[in-house]
């Protein structure tokens, strides 16, 4: 299996990619579990330091203006637009995945109107959107049906309200046919709302470009803005003085300071806003984000279905055949930046990987999940990682 070995120093050797790597805090463990919680950005530390003595510990209440925190969310949220492919002015950053979620959908289902009384659901979606949205259609009085992504087409109709779908399966690394949904879920006449915890930063979205009308992430994942790092919302130019934020606040009021008792939302971005920014990690993942300057985003898919290309080569050659099966899709049109492998013991199985440094994740009930983050991943360690794989199946 030298020949693996040899093509694996070949491919690193020629990644444009590879002195990204050199920006993360990284040891001699394979990590394969960026799909989970990214690596930190080795400046990071750094400007946090500074963020908590400087301008908490000196500044203090002046910081809110004269270090920016009062527009970080809307700043941030125009760094991280062209990694989904939206123009500024359409992003803002704040509150959980969980909490963007329900905001995105409960104005997309107002947006829609009274008539349309069903919301559709992704089957296999994170099973918190599921209960965030089986908790809307409740509040606003609709039905809601779950449907996987391929059923989707044949059950849209005139009732459709709007639709909750992740762009990648978070369990199989499948991608979905973003462009083609959103197209058929707005001849129906319905709104679409996307998930891209497991997409964005890791392959183009072209929320933009494909009418996209609201779209929710995390920040953690293939971002590495940090455990816990804020989410963001984005909401199409063209809808936003539509927007209807089930959760007004004082954030996203039109006057914050004038303290009104009734409601008046700000234009743009800001009308997703609620309550005051977590700062801290709002600006750890401001620094966090600067490792994607100058990186295209086009680069990064290349990579990215290289490396699982690879490891599939690698595990095929390592693995008696038959002893793992891949649930991720071959195509590359269907695949996003990870690899899932069936395993009857997969939980131990994974458990005795960590132990020998390679690290990625188990999902009930029999799954090894592998994520790939092109920007500090090598060929060298997927062939590793493959090898170590075959080792403990033995």
């Amino acid at each position: 299996m030298s020949e693996l070995v040899s093509r694996a120093q070949e491919l690193d050797a020629a990644d444009e990619l590879a002195p990204l790597r050199s920006r993360f805090v990284l040891d001699d463990v394979v990590y394969l579990d960026g799909n989970s919680l990214g690596a930190l950005p080795a400046h990071v530390p750094g400007r946090v330091e500074d963020v908590v003595r400087r301008q908490w510990g000196e500044l203090r209440i002046r910081s809110w203006e004269e270090s920016g925190w009062w527009t970080a969310p809307e700043r941030i949220g125009d760094r991280i637009a062209p990694l989904v492919g939206a123009a500024p002015g359409q992003i803002v950053v704040g509150d959980s995945t969980s909490v963007n979620v329900f905001k995105a959908l409960v104005a997309a289902i107002r947006m829609a109107g009274p008539d349309r009384d069903e919301v559709l659901v992704d089957a296999t979606t994170f099973p918190t959107d599921g209960y965030i949205a089986e908790s809307a259609a409740r509040l606003t009085g609709r039905t809601l049906r779950a449907v996987t992504p391929a059923e989707l087409p044949s059950a849209l109709s005139g009732r459709t309200a709007a639709v909750l779908l992740n762009h990648v399966d978070y369990r199989t690394g499948r991608l979905h046919d973003l462009p083609g949904l959103t197209a058929a879920i707005h001849a129906c006449g319905a709104l679409a709302v996307w998930d891209l915890c497991h997409s964005a930063g890791a392959l183009p979205v072209g929320l933009d470009e494909h009418g996209v009308d609201l779209a929710v992430g995390c920040t953690y994942k293939y971002l590495n803005g940090g455990p816990g790092s804020p989410a963001y919302l984005y909401v199409r130019e063209e809808l936003q003085d539509r927007f209807d934020s089930p959760l007004p606040g004082w954030n996203s009021h039109a006057e914050p300071f004038g303290m009104s008792p009734s409601y008046a939302p700000a234009p743009g971005a800001p009308r997703g806003r609620v309550g005051t920014p977590d700062i801290l990690s709002m600006l750890a993942l401001e620094a966090a984000l600067e490792v994607w300057d100058g990186v295209p985003v086009a680069a990064v898919r290349a990579k990215s279905l290289a490396l699982t290309d690879f490891f599939l080569e690698c595990v095929a050659a390592y693995t008696e055949p038959g002893r793992v099966e891949s649930v991720t899709p071959l195509p590359h049109g269907e695949r996003g930046s990870q690899i899932a492998l069936r395993c009857p013991d997969a939980g131990e199985v994974m458990k005795r990987l960590i132990e020998r440094g390679v690290v990625g994740d188990f999902r009930h009930p029999d799954v090894l999940r592998f994520g790939f983050t092109p920007l500090y991943v090598g060929f060298a360690d997927t062939e590793r990682a493959a090898r170590v794989l075959g080792e403990v199946l033995g």
